[in-house]
């Protein structure tokens, strides 16, 4: 039997299917990418994925649910860069982004539905992190040298979200090389590119290539 595209389920906005998308990108290796709006999962991706979250890709039968492991798996077919040619400290900041940073930055940006939380040291729990990042970064273009490496395009995207939290205030902060980083990034062809609105996926639709 010949294999089909490998299946990837995303929603635009969401910063772990953009570093997903990023990622396939960069590798060129093709999908079937599906946008679906969260509000209305549709059943094709909730019965091969119970967990009903995006991205999830589906190669063949074979499920990846996580976005790192999404993007492990397009990095493992195709790496021309060497995004994946990083030190172990590379991967723990990445175990950091979607750990402690994430759970500061929801708090903070959904701090309505955390009263009992103090919303102000949640942000400052995540201008922490985002200061070490802003220090890694003073005197070189991205977090490893001046080539992007696999943590640079998993991080970025939560740092985007953090920063549309309170745009002001993020660019009112002492961390110049973080707003660089961040600025080039949303100005690349690659975040143009992933941020193209789709159509929505419908069942029986034509296959969406991509890249």
């Amino acid at each position: 039997m010949t294999p089909q595209t490998p299946i990837l389920w995303s929603f635009r906005r969401c910063p772990y299917a953009m570093r997903v998308r990023l990622t396939v990108l960069y590798t060129g290796v093709t999908v079937d990418l599906r946008d679906i709006l969260l509000k209305e999962k549709p059943v094709e991706m909730t019965t091969v994925s119970p967990k009903a979250t995006v991205p999830v890709l589906n190669d063949n039968g074979t499920i990846v649910e996580e976005s790192r492991d999404v993007m492990m798996w397009a990095l493992s077919k195709n790496d021309p860069e060497g995004w994946l040619d990083m030190p172990a400290e590379g991967h723990a900041m990445i175990d950091t982004n979607d750990g402690p940073f994430k759970k500061a930055l929801d708090h903070t940006k959904y701090a309505v539905r955390f009263p009992e939380r103090d919303a102000s040291a949640d942000r400052a729990a995540a201008a922490d992190v985002l200061m070490g990042l802003n220090d890694r970064l003073t005197h070189q273009t991205n977090l490893f040298g001046d080539m992007v490496k696999m943590a640079d395009t998993a991080i970025l995207p939560f740092v985007r979200q953090f920063a549309n939290t309170d745009r002001d205030w993020f660019n009112a902060q002492d961390w110049p090389h973080l707003i660089r980083w961040l600025t080039a990034f949303e100005t690349s062809d690659s975040f143009a590119t992933i941020m193209v609105k789709r159509p929505i996926w419908v069942p029986g639709a034509e296959p969406t290539y991509f890249p």
